[in-house]
C-alpha cells in the first residue's frame, strides 16, 4: 500500500490464509533456501528442486506474510491428510526417472509425519532473508495456531533439526516445547544434520480469533 504518489511504501506484513495464486515459484523458493540443505540429496539440483515444489505445492495449506503484496515468509501445515509441500511417489518417479527417483523417495520417507488425532503438524516455516528479525516468524506462528484451533486441534506439532539453533528459539518463545530428539548421525553427511527435535504445543482458547468464540 502507498501513502500518496511517490509517497513511501508500507512494508508492515499482512499474514493472509493460503499461498496466492501466481507466488508458487516465490514461495518454493523460500522454502529451498530455508530446507535445501535438509532436502538437497533427495530433490537436488536447485534448479529441479524449486519446480517440483513449486508444481506440487498445496496452496490451502499454508499461510503467508505479505509485504507490498509479495511474500516475505511461509509456513506450512499438515491437515487431514494434505500439506503444503505435496507430490507424491509417481510424482518424484516422473520428474527424476525411476533410477533416480526411487532413492529419493526413501530419502523423502525419512520426513514424512503423520499428524495424530485432532493434531495439526507443520510443514516447515521460511521467511526471506531480508525479513528476518522483523516479527514475521511470530506473526505466522500465531496465525497457524489459529488455524488449528478453528480445526478442533488440541495442539500443534514440528520438528527442528540440531543446526537450526534459531529457528528451535523462535518456537520456544512462541510456547512449543521439546518432547523427543532422535539422533540421526548417518544423516549428517549427507543432509547435513544429526538429530531432529519434535516439539509441541498446546492449542488454547486464546488461539481463537477475537471474533470466534472456542468452540
Amino acid at each position: 500500500m502507498t501513502h500518496g504518489a511517490g509517497g513511501p511504501m508500507d512494508t508492515r506484513p499482512v499474514v493472509r490464509r493460503g499461498v496466492p495464486e501466481g507466488s508458487e515459484a516465490r514461495v518454493a523458493a523460500l522454502y529451498w533456501e530455508a530446507f535445501g540443505r535438509k532436502l538437497g540429496a533427495a530433490l537436488n539440483p536447485p534448479d529441479k528442486a524449486r519446480a517440483f515444489l513449486a508444481a506440487h505445492l498445496h496452496l490451502d495449506r499454508g499461510v503467508t506474510a505479505l509485504v507490498d503484496g509479495e511474500v516475505a515468509g511461509v509456513a506450512g501445515y499438515r491437515l487431514d491428510g494434505r500439506g503444503l509441500t505435496g507430490g507424491g511417489a509417481a510424482d518424484v518417479l516422473e520428474a527424476y526417472g525411476v533410477l533416480r527417483g526411487l532413492p529419493r523417495l526413501a530419502l523423502l520417507v525419512l520426513f514424512e509425519r503423520r499428524p495424530a488425532d485432532r493434531e495439526l503438524v507443520m510443514d516447515g516455516i521460511a521467511v526471506a532473508p531480508g525479513h528476518r528479525g522483523t516479527g514475521i516468524g511470530g506473526l505466522l506462528l500465531r496465525e497457524i495456531a489459529a488455524v488449528a484451533a478453528e480445526a478442533g486441534c488440541r495442539r500443534i506439532r514440528l520438528d527442528v533439526i540440531d543446526v537450526n539453533p534459531r529457528a528451535r528459539a523462535l518456537y520456544e518463545r512462541h510456547g512449543f516445547v521439546a518432547v523427543h530428539t532422535e539422533k540421526t548421525p548417518y544423516l549428517r553427511g549427507l543432509m547435513g544434520f544429526g538429530a531432529a527435535t519434535t516439539m509441541h504445543r498446546p492449542v488454547t482458547a486464546a488461539d481463537f480469533p477475537h471474533n470466534q468464540e472456542a468452540r
